[in-house]
């Protein structure tokens, strides 16, 4: 499978990740992902992979918020 598929397939999917080693394993994907797109698009300077690079790091953001938690004044 290309790495754009999976990329994509994982941008698809269920993103409620209910315990915190799913949120961990999300988390480690997506920057496997946006790293393997990375790579790509080094190559190729297409606009779509970047693009596609964009909304997986806004997906990975979400993740690593929840996992950091609430600051507590």
């Amino acid at each position: 499978m290309d790495i754009i598929e999976k990329a994509e397939r994982f941008e698809q999917e269920k993103t409620t990740f209910k315990t915190t080693s799913e949120r961990i394993e999300a988390s480690r994907k997506a920057k496997e992902l946006i790293l393997g797109l990375n790579e790509v698009y080094k190559q190729n300077k297409e606009a779509a992979i970047m693009d596609l690079m964009k909304r997986l790091t806004v997906i990975k953001q979400k993740i690593e918020k929840r996992l950091k938690g609430r600051l507590t004044v």
